[in-house]
């Protein structure tokens, strides 16, 4: 018995209207697992483009004081190469570090600056990155230095922190989507349930298993999607709300966390295919269940 387009639109229709309720409650459980879901992969992408901006292989930055002699930092360098457990130090004159300020920084604060005022750096890769603070505290307020950082630190707090915000993400978003599955299987069950009579009728007239079977998986694909689509809207809020951040006073971390058009829609493809999944699964058991019995 071949299975007509407008019969599988009306039916589908028809069993989403009848089940409502269990309808709104499952894509809204839907939507806020995978909400959950495009806020971890976002987190992801961001940090991991700061983590890339900042480190380089850069385990401690000795800023110099601007206008310093040649001498004066050929002496520093001189010193930071002497010691054991330096592997490396690159020469960043000011010049350079003012083009990197402006793509790091936000532009209210690039703006600010100026090549004169930004200071040339050593950028030094260490042996052993344990020993970054050892060189902070011999170099900080030595005779030429401006100051010394040791962005390795921020970096791994930054990286804890997502981590553990990921994991907690991640874990409610698995404990929602198992409650988004069996809230759509239920809606399933009641569905066939309550039409048990009629479904029997059409067995005995010759219906195929998948002609009863494919309106109650499009019911559950329609839940799946929809609650995707909520959440896919969420994802763009989160995004937009993480650009107002960035052009924000405050928004530095942010600024260098700004993901792509393009990264954006690849993680609202994604939410759509777990929506896809979840929907197509929880309806697939729900049938399968009742028509084998």
């Amino acid at each position: 018995m071949p299975v007509s387009v407008d019969y599988v639109a009306r039916e589908t229709v028809s069993n989403l209207w009848r089940n409502r309720l269990m309808t709104i409650a499952a894509m809204l459980t839907v939507a806020v697992s995978l909400s959950l879901v495009g806020a971890s992969l976002l987190l992801r992408q961001g940090v991991a483009h700061a983590t890339t901006q900042w480190q380089h292989g850069v385990n401690v930055l000795v800023w110099l004081q601007p206008g310093s002699s040649a001498a004066s930092e050929k002496s520093i360098s001189g010193q930071l190469h002497q010691l054991p457990y330096v592997r490396a130090c690159t020469y960043r004159d000011q010049q350079y570090d003012y083009n990197e300020a402006r793509h790091l920084l936000p532009p209210d604060v690039s703006q600010a600056l100026s090549v004169a005022t930004v200071p040339a750096s050593l950028r030094c890769a260490l042996n052993n990155p344990n020993e970054a603070l050892a060189i902070a505290k011999q170099f900080n307020g030595y005779p030429g230095v401006k100051n010394v950082a040791v962005p390795n630190q921020a970096i791994h707090n930054m990286e804890q922190v997502t981590n553990i915000l990921e994991k907690v993400f991640l874990v409610l978003a698995v404990i929602l989507l198992l409650s988004a599955s069996v809230l759509i299987l239920n809606t399933i069950r009641l569905a066939i349930f309550a039409r048990r009579r009629e479904v029997s009728v059409m067995k005995l007239v010759g219906a195929t298993n998948w002609f009863i079977r494919v309106p109650f998986m499009c019911e559950g694909l329609v839940q799946g999607v929809a609650g995707a689509l909520v959440a896919g809207l969420a994802v763009v809020v989160l995004h937009l709300v993480l650009d107002a951040f960035s052009n924000s006073k405050v928004g530095n971390i942010f600024y260098q966390m700004q993901l792509s058009s393009g990264e954006v829609v690849v993680t609202i493809l994604v939410v759509l295919g777990v929506g896809v999944v979840i929907g197509s699964v929880g309806s697939w058991f729900g049938i399968r269940r009742f028509l084998d019995a």
